[in-house]
Order: structure tokens, then C-alpha cells, then sequence
């Protein structure tokens, strides 16, 4: 009978080491569990924050190609406005430069507002102070049409103010 108990007291060591042996396994695999799933979301939020940049780069991309493409086209609406001056108001002209501004309008391109104002630095380019009778620093004539593309200068307006 002592040999059963002293069997009974091995097993329950050899039990007790096991249990103890697992729950140290145990501790150690949620340890990595929670160093693959750390190093996940941060290799997750890596990859969000690299497609934003991504997107940003395709957007200032896109802003810079319509820039240059509407800074080509510019002249071309300088030349109707010539073609106004010379031949009146021609209603197929006319018809032609309202399309391409309704065009341009819709890529973010609008005027400037020149004549009358106050001339601004920002917005106006100063080619020539005129006598009038108009405030100091009133614009008095525009001499080229200046643009803005999404609310930023894309061509200064050419003006002559008042002295």
C-alpha cells in the first residue's frame, strides 16, 4: 500500500509539472499571438496611410496636368476675345467661346475680375499707370485676361490703373 501511495504522489507531480509546463507554453504562445496581431495593424495601418498618399499624389497629379493643359488653352480664348474685338459679336464665335468657357469652368478655371476693381497684387499685373478720373489704384482697362484654376493664380490679369 505505501507503494500505491508513493506512485499516487509521483503522478500528481508529474501532473502538476505538466499542468505547469502548459501554462507556461500557454503564456508564451498568447505573447506571440499578441506580437503577430501588433505587428499586423501596424503593417495594416501602414498600408491605409500608404494608399492615401498614393491618392493624394494621383489628385496633385491630375490638378498639375489640367493646370498645364489649360495654361496651353488660355490663348486660344485670348484669340476669340480678339476676334470680338475685330468682328463684332459673331454668333458662331460667340457660340464656340461660350463652350469651350462652360468647359474650362467645369475643370475649375473662372476669370479674374479686373476692370473697376481694386487692383490686387495677387490677382493683377500692372502694365502701365494711366491718367483718369478714377480712384488712385482703380483699374482702369484690362489688357489680358488673368485666371484662376480651383481658386489659385493661373495667369495674372494684365491692367492699366489709375494713377
Amino acid at each position: 500500500m505505501d507503494d500505491i501511495k508513493i506512485e499516487n504522489e509521483e503522478g500528481a507531480d508529474n501532473k502538476e509539472r505538466k499542468l505547469k509546463k502548459l501554462k507556461e507554453q500557454l503564456k508564451k504562445y498568447k505573447k506571440e499571438k499578441e506580437e503577430y496581431l501588433d505587428g499586423w495593424q501596424r503593417t495594416k495601418a501602414d498600408f491605409i496611410n500608404a494608399r492615401k498618399d498614393e491618392e493624394k499624389r494621383q489628385e496633385k497629379l491630375i490638378k498639375l496636368s489640367n493646370q498645364f493643359l489649360l495654361t496651353d488653352i488660355l490663348p486660344v480664348l485670348d484669340s476669340f476675345e480678339l476676334a470680338f474685338k475685330d468682328t463684332g459679336k459673331n454668333k458662331g464665335f460667340y457660340l464656340i467661346k461660350s463652350q469651350l468657357e462652360s468647359v474650362l469652368k467645369k475643370y475649375g478655371l473662372e476669370a479674374i475680375k479686373a476692370e473697376g476693381e481694386k487692383f490686387d497684387t495677387r490677382l493683377h499685373e500692372s502694365v502701365a499707370e494711366v491718367e483718369s478720373d478714377k480712384e488712385s489704384g482703380t483699374i482702369v482697362e484690362e489688357m489680358q485676361k488673368g485666371y484662376l484654376l480651383h481658386g489659385d493664380v493661373l495667369r495674372a490679369a494684365r491692367v492699366k490703373i489709375a494713377k
